[in-house]
């Protein structure tokens, strides 16, 4: 029988992959720090007044170094000199379905956005009503959806009581899946299989595969004569199985091991295609062969310990076998790994092989030792290091310091590794919460009855043996530091028991300072601030596994503000900031030379007042010269607001970003005495011109202090600094301290002996909280 042959129509272009649409034509650029970004091109001198005037505002002869994006709901500014290639963009027919609405088209103009007070949720026929604080009190705009398509979503002012005309963009992923479902519904036909198809093209394309496979069996259901799309069924099972076993690949890669390990054991098999079974069964054999390898080690360690002669020393080894017993998993298997190559060789002896297993346990792969001696005193050294780095009394510390010097195997090189694989410092007892992993603290702060409180978020399965990437997020005003732990990490969801945002799928620890005061509405570049913010990130370190090369500072509106600023002011603690709808002020624009060391990042909205234009010196700065990895996100038509739709790709962003905390050279300039710290310089004794504190800002004449770094090849380390008093730490990852080392500061050869230290190293660790770069020594003058 003969049914729809519109519907079949559709159908084969379906199958065919040709989408009926409006045609899109744009340009993937892959930047030098890998990040990709695809839109409609366009290049302008500057972010002055409006971004798309083809000069920039400043004239037809300025060089157009800033590039842009625009994909429809945003523009994405990056430099020139960031660029790593540009190629076009397949074109691609997208769906858009249009929805009738009565639109304001003359009248009263929104042309800014201030404070949001209150969105509604878009009911069944896409309005809502949008309430913004003015001078004269709250406005209520009533708007509606206009347009949808698989990226974004047009949102328009309607006709009311109240009208204003306005437009702006959001993403369509930022709708829920039923409201969206409704609205598309209402306005197309579903009594017609071409309009059914149409809703399933637009979840295809935006890649909701689990929405597109229910409205295709809906519509197949209803119409028989689309029986023949029972093959695209089948497809749109198989990609929901790929984007299972992608997330699968992507929890494992974040440590989720034990989620990880559930979800292949249950991976559905209706409609999979062989070769995706076969890939969850090789996971599945990944660990369980890890688990075969654990019981093989401590099968190993157990034989060769019955095998020592010694009962006394047998006894004094037994300890570390129950500890590997307790810890030995999948993060901390590959320790083990010299002791499994060389499990069956002849030529060694049980002694050494114990010794392997041991020190490979404490040290790490790669650093073991056959001297079963030293490898058994490893572990007194390292329990006294754990004690001297807990204590809070000098006088107990030097007494730890003379009993480590006594024992064997207590060499810096031997600690430094230690401390790398040992636990955090801090002991933290699990803290009564309805949320798994929700922890607060307080830290002491700058004054005598001062303290600091933070929030911290584990993600799921957390293990201190495992380094975590940490986020780092500041509130703004009228918000709390809670809501920006929800932010991040998500809303619990109280019948699955965990969060459901993206740093817990990510597997980031996210820790939210209490920094500001109550009732703040603006960031006062304090010491206090920058103490709060500081102090918090110290005692998370020594508190939990946090990867130091991976923290990222972010903050949103006067958080955002804060963020820029301790951003700049200390580069070398960031992996990358993250500041949204922020302002630049005081030392941001003095400071901004700073930002060559660390990646920026900022999102704002079109029309969020004047703040493209009130950014526009200091964003020009970061893309008009070489040297600075800078991104810059201008939502279409969006204000004051948190910008949750960009979080997607704010981690793509953070997964490619690493710190460099030994760069072969560095300048930086400081005003504040609190900004003393430049990776492995120590400033004191500021000159006056060039010390300028918040309350006394600004000041006409006031100089930044310049400092600036070199590692040279030969041992050779040079320093200039405005400051007259300046330490220089050292590190194996600077110098071989094996050969004689040359310190030149301020053009003076210092002429000591540079020898490695333990108690600096120790008292490094303890101040700085950073386990995984200790420095070994330190010169100064």
């Amino acid at each position: 029988m003969r049914i729809f042959p519109v519907a079949r129509l559709l159908a084969a272009t379906i199958l065919a992959g040709f989408l009926l649409g409006v045609p899109v034509q744009g340009a993937v650029y892959t930047l030098k720090n890998g990040m990709q970004i695809e839109g409609m091109p366009g290049k302008i001198a500057s972010l002055a007044s409006d971004p798309l005037k083809p000069d920039g505002g400043q004239g037809e002869s300025s060089p157009k170094l800033i590039l842009f994006a625009d994909d429809g709901i945003r523009r994405t500014f990056f430099s020139q000199y960031q660029l790593r290639s540009a190629v076009p963009s397949p074109q691609v027919n997208l769906e858009k379905v249009e929805i009738r609405q009565r639109v304001v088209k003359t009248g009263r103009r929104i042309g800014s956005i201030g404070a949001i007070l209150r969105v509604t949720p878009f009911d069944q026929y896409g309005r809502r009503v949008f309430t913004i604080k003015a001078a004269r009190g709250p406005i209520d705009i009533v708007q509606g959806i206009t347009e949808i398509t698989p990226t974004y979503t047009k949102v328009e002012g309607l006709i009311s009581k109240e009208s204003y005309v306005c437009e702006t963009r959001i993403a369509t992923s930022s709708i829920p899946g039923t409201t969206l479902s409704l609205i598309l519904k209402r306005q197309l036909d579903m009594s017609k299989p071409g309009d059914r198809l149409r809703i399933v093209r637009l979840y295809m394309q935006a890649q909701r595969y689990q929405d597109a496979l229910v409205e295709l069996e809906a519509a197949i259901t209803q119409f028989p004569g689309l029986k023949n799309l029972n093959d695209q069924v089948k497809q749109l099972r198989q990609r929901l199985a790929d984007r299972l076993i992608q997330e699968i690949e992507f929890r494992r890669e974040a440590g989720q091991h034990e989620n990880v390990y559930t979800w292949l054991s249950n991976f559905p098999s209706e409609g999979v295609a062989v070769e995706t079974l076969l890939k969850v069964r090789d996971l599945l054999k990944e660990y369980d062969d890890q688990n075969k390898q654990r019981l093989k080690v401590l099968e190993l360690f157990e034989h060769h310990l019955s095998l020592v002669s010694d009962d006394t020393f047998k006894k004094k080894i037994r300890p570390i076998l129950e500890e590997v017993k307790l810890e030995l998993n999948f993060n901390t298997l590959n320790r083990m790994a010299d002791f499994l190559r060389l499990a069956d060789d002849p030529d060694l002896g049980s002694d050494a092989k114990l010794a392997l297993a041991i020190s490979g346990w404490l040290m790490g792969p790669g650093e073991g030792t056959e001297n079963l001696v030293v490898a058994a005193s490893l572990r007194t050294v390292r329990d006294q290091v754990r004690e001297y780095l807990a204590c809070e009394q000098e006088e107990e510390r030097q007494a730890i310091l003379k009993r480590l010097r006594a024992i064997e195997g207590s060499a810096p090189a031997n600690v430094a590794r230690l401390i790398a694989h040992m636990k955090p410092v801090k002991k933290t007892v699990p803290q009564e919460s309805p949320i798994e992993g929700l922890m607060e603290f307080t830290v002491p702060g700058l004054e005598e009855d001062e303290q600091f409180k933070y929030f911290v978020q584990l993600p799921p399965g957390y293990d201190p043996y495992r380094r975590y990437r940490c986020i780092v997020t500041l509130n703004g005003a009228g918000s709390t530091a809670r809501q920006q732990i929800d932010w991040w990490a998500g809303a619990f969801h109280a019948k699955k028991k965990i969060r459901l945002g993206q740093a817990t799928r990510h597997g980031c620890i996210v820790i939210a300072p209490v920094w500001n005061r109550a009732y703040q509405s603006k960031y006062m570049y304090s010491a206090r601030e920058h103490a709060a913010v500081l102090f918090s990130v110290r005692d998370a370190c020594q508190r939990f596994s946090i990867n130091t090369d991976r923290i990222f500072l972010t903050g949103h509106s006067m958080g955002g503000d804060a963020a820029w600023d301790i951003g700049l002011a200390h580069p070398d603690l960031w992996a990358g900031v993250i500041p949204i709808v922020a302002r630049a002020d005081k030392y941001v624009s003095r400071y901004w030379e700073n930002g060559r060391q660390v990646p920026f990042y900022f999102v704002l909205g079109e029309m969020d007042g004047n703040s493209m234009a009130g950014n526009a010196r200091d964003f020009n700065r970061y893309l008009t010269r070489q040297g600075f990895d800078t991104m810059i996100v201008e939502y279409r038509g969006r204000g004051h607001e948190h910008f949750q739709d960009e979080i997607h790709r704010m981690f793509e962003w953070i997964r490619l970003h690493e710190r460099d905390f030994f760069p072969k050279e560095f300048k930086s300039v400081t005003m504040r005495p609190w900004d003393n710290y430049f990776w492995w310089a120590e400033l004191d004794d500021f000159p006056q011109r060039s010390v300028v504190i918040p309350l006394e800002w600004p000041v006409a004449r006031a100089r930044p202090a310049e400092t600036e770094g070199v590692i040279h090849e030969n041992n050779r380390i040079r320093i200039r600094s405005s400051t007259s008093k300046v330490t220089v730490w050292l590190s194996p990852e600077m110098v071989d301290f094996q050969q004689r080392i040359y310190v030149t500061i301020n053009g003076r050869e210092m002429g000591q002996e540079v020898e490695v230290s333990l108690d600096v190293l120790l008292e490094d660790v303890r101040t700085r909280g950073d386990r995984q770069h200790p420095f070994w020594a330190k010169v100064g003058r």
